[in-house]
């Protein structure tokens, strides 16, 4: 009897257990699922999927299902002629004479012979479609995106049967997996059909639907691809697109054009992309890989395989990389709602500490998501991107938004993410030798300008003196880019790669601009002719240009790259007659300027800006990304970096928004990076949607891209970066622990965070004060944590660790 009542009890407690874990669980306001109680029926509210590679774009409707598919090697064009403009340089002298004599009109014109073609564009490849032949109205909607797994899902009912799809996108396998299910045997009926906006042919053959296409050969004027380029025979990247399905039960269909299920239960749709781009020197159309045999053995091998085995494996491959951080920001009293709903929540003022992490977790999902391929980073849209005419031709914007795209790699553990824009950097260094040469004279080193693409398209733009040379002219990406190879050794510390391939290619991007440098008339070394990314000054007479000596931006990227590449030499124990030339011209660079506002001047003169509250800041580059300006080594000059920010103001632009979150982080102002992190996720309305209240403007979308707007991804790399800059700041020496925590974020945790010098981060704090830390070495070695008033030395060996209560 005891025994029963027992048991009895057991169960029920069990039951209550179940059903107060249940209610918890549908309460809890989740840190890494996106959820929705409709489809999309914009860009902007669509849940994205990717492998590094391939990208799919799910709308998930009821009656038809449009997935937007992509490849990231799939650009408009081919190999760049870097010899495009071969006696530009021979300009130069004239430009110089005519800043020299002041006269900024003169030098702004023949600053415009400075410049090549303009970059080629990303490419859409194709817009797949699942026609589900509904007749009824469905109820009980719900798609979502979980991160923690890279996992989209759809469910709905409709006429008492509840239909459901699943989908991913592997790396492992190279494949994207949809499966669909019915609860009613025979219930499932879809049709299959696939196009593109770009030139090509569907055919249906032994049950797979193909689709070949080209991409365009050329990019023109004004970010538009011209139709009649779309025509072009035998050149241009080709790809190839199958389509298939693996049923249990129902009749496979198909006609020409399209492949089927009638009266099936369950099915799995397998789609297999290939591209012919065979690397950024080499022809496409002659010199390509065969896309339709990569892709067939891709679909094969795949198709072979189990929906469990193939899903096992794409989870274990994606949670090695995004299981490696996690983050807490203690209770939430936030309801459950749909993302979209959560957000507008949010974006008036309420509290919503999971949808925090949510923004910080989903900026590291979609790196892992779109930073996989050895030479091609991720681009102004990751790799998501519907346009033939993407904005901004969708290509490598290289005076901020290529950089901060990857702000968060190395910090947020993600460094094999990095190793993309690392070999890209590679490839720029080839094209760029070129570059230096016949755009500025220089023959030594590489130089990199405003954009690039696929082929490392390394010259100044402009369309050959066409453009302003206020965004056009300015040849600085090489200075800046090499400190990522820096940034990249300091947290890995992985010493074969400076040795064999880093220091090399930053030597190259110093050497370049030790010869660009000349003298002012004051005997310091400056920039001539110089630009402020997409910034214009206004001179005291009224004359408002771009074209000007020694701007601050270039100077501040030049002593990050010089001071980068000596500490290179010296780890490495090479090169002492090239590093003292670098520690010589280091010390002769014209120094900061603190104009009469207080500010950090952008100018060599201390005139105003054209537009005082413009969305760059490169003159601030020395506090962050770089780290020569600091609140302890350089008061005044932080000084004048916040007082910079304040003139410009917090309304900005999603990217830049990302940018001045970080650099208040480095002033260590936690709760002014707090105010701009929740204004980066104010909500914003797809932007094809009328409403009679449009919400428009820099914040973040439905689906948690970052308006710019339009969408651009920066934003959303830019904002993840800032969040682990608000709680580990490091330099070779030393670890700052909470350096900019804000009183919202009184009690939390991280594990998984890196610091420079090869070290791992795991804490916990409350009420603002750190409570415990554990140091995780890579490689061995020793720093100095700082948190409040204590600091504390810690030496570790290869693969130790040291938790401190402190």
């Amino acid at each position: 009897m005891y025994k029963n009542r027992t048991t009895s009890l057991l169960k029920t407690l069990f039951a209550v257990f179940v059903i107060f874990s249940f209610s918890e669980k549908i309460q809890a306001q989740s840190n890494h699922v996106l959820w929705y109680n409709q489809p999309a029926d914009f860009f902007e509210e669509s849940l994205v999927l990717g492998n590094g590679k391939m990208g799919a774009t799910v709308f998930g409707g009821i009656n038809t299902d449009k997935i937007e598919l992509n490849d990231i090697t799939l650009w408009s064009g081919e190999p760049v002629n870097a010899n495009m403009n071969p006696e530009a340089y021979k300009n130069i002298p004239a430009i110089r004479e005519a800043l020299q004599n002041e006269n900024y009109k003169l030098a702004e014109e023949l600053n415009k012979k400075l410049q090549g073609k303009n970059s080629e564009s990303y490419s859409p490849l194709g817009t797949m479609e699942i026609d589900n032949h509904h007749t009824e109205k469905a109820f009980n909607y719900y798609r979502e995106l979980d991160i923690s797994k890279a996992i989209s899902k759809v469910s709905y009912e409709m006429d008492g049967v509840k239909y459901t799809r699943e989908y991913f996108v592997s790396a492992p396998d190279q494949i994207m997996v949809i499966k669909l299910t019915s609860s009613q045997k025979g219930a499932l009926n879809f049709d299959i059909n696939s196009s593109s906006l770009v030139q090509f042919k569907t055919t249906t053959k032994n049950n797979i639907l193909t689709m070949n296409g080209v991409a365009p050969i050329h990019e023109n004027p004004g970010y538009q691809v011209i139709p009649s380029f779309l025509l072009e025979k035998n050149r241009g990247t080709r790809f190839t697109t199958l389509m298939k399905i693996k049923n249990t039960d129902g009749t496979i269909v198909s006609t020409n054009t399209s492949l089927g299920l009638k009266n099936g239960t369950e099915a799995l749709i397998y789609v297999s992309i290939a591209t012919s781009f065979n690397g950024f020197d080499k022809n496409p159309a002659t010199e390509g890989l065969n896309d339709k045999a990569i892709a067939l053995a891709n679909l094969n091998k795949a198709f072979a395989k189990s929906f469990d085995k193939l899903k096992q494996a794409h989870i274990a491959d994606y949670q090695k990389f995004y299981n490696r951080v996690r983050l807490d920001l203690g209770k939430t009293t936030a309801p459950n709602l749909p993302t979209n709903e959560r957000l507008l929540r949010y974006s008036e003022a309420k509290e919503d500490k999971n949808l925090e992490v949510l923004y910080f977790n989903y900026g590291r999902y979609l790196l892992i998501s779109s930073s996989r391929t050895q030479g091609v980073p991720a681009n102004l849209q990751g790799l998501w991107n519907p346009h033939l005419n993407p904005p901004w031709s969708c290509n490598y914007t290289m005076n901020i938004n290529l950089e901060e795209n990857y702000w968060l790699a190395e910090n947020t553990n993600l460094s094999e993410m990095h190793l993309p824009l690392l070999s890209f950097i590679k490839n720029l260094s080839v094209t760029g030798k070129v570059t230096a040469k016949t755009f500025y004279g220089v023959d030594e080193g590489w130089a990199a300008a405003h954009n690039s693409d696929i082929w490392a398209m390394t010259n100044p733009v402009g369309q050959f003196g066409k453009e302003e040379p206020m965004w056009a002219c300015w040849n600085m990406a090489g200075a800046w880019l090499s400190t990522h190879i820096w940034e990249h050794y300091v947290f890995t510390q992985d010493k074969k790669y400076l040795q064999n391939e880093g220091y090399e290619i930053m030597k190259g991007a110093a050497q370049f601009c030790l010869k660009w440098l000349v003298e002012d008339k004051n005997g310091n070394l400056i920039t001539s002719p110089s630009t402020s990314p997409e910034n214009q000054y206004r001179t005291p007479v009224g004359f408002v240009g771009a074209t000007l000596y020694g701007g601050t931006a270039d100077l501040a990227m030049i002593r990050e790259c010089f001071d980068k590449t000596i500490k290179a030499s010296k780890v490495l124990n090479i090169d002492a007659e090239f590093r003292t030339k670098l520690e010589t011209a280091l010390s002769k660079l014209h120094p900061y300027q603190i104009g009469q506002k207080g500010n950090l001047q952008e100018w060599y003169f201390d005139w105003n800006d054209q537009d005082p509250k413009h969305r760059h800041q490169s003159q601030l580059f020395g506090l962050f990304p770089g780290n020569h300006i600091t609140p302890l080594q350089t008061p005044e000059l932080a000084n004048a970096c916040q007082k910079t920010l304040e003139i410009k103001g917090d309304e900005t632009t999603g990217w830049s928004k990302g940018w001045r979150i970080n650099l208040w982080a480095r002033l260590w102002d936690g709760n002014h990076a707090y105010k701009m992190y929740r204004e980066l996720l104010k909500y914003v309305d797809p932007d094809g949607k009328k409403t009679d209240t449009p919400r428009r403007g820099g914040g973040t979308y439905p689906n948690l891209f970052d308006a710019h707007p339009p969408f651009q991804i920066d934003g959303n790399f830019g904002g993840a970066a800032a969040v682990a800059e608000m709680l580990v700041q490091s330099n070779e020496t030393e670890i700052r622990l909470l350096p900019a925590l804000p009183d919202a974020w009184e009690s939390g945790a991280i594990k998984g965070i890196c610091a420079r010098g090869g070290f791992e981060i795991a804490m916990e704090w409350n009420a603002k004060t750190l409570k415990k830390v554990t140091v995780f070495s890579k490689n061995g070695g020793e720093t100095t944590l700082i948190s409040g008033n204590k600091t504390q030395k810690v030496v570790l060996k290869k693969g130790s660790e040291l938790e401190i209560v402190w």
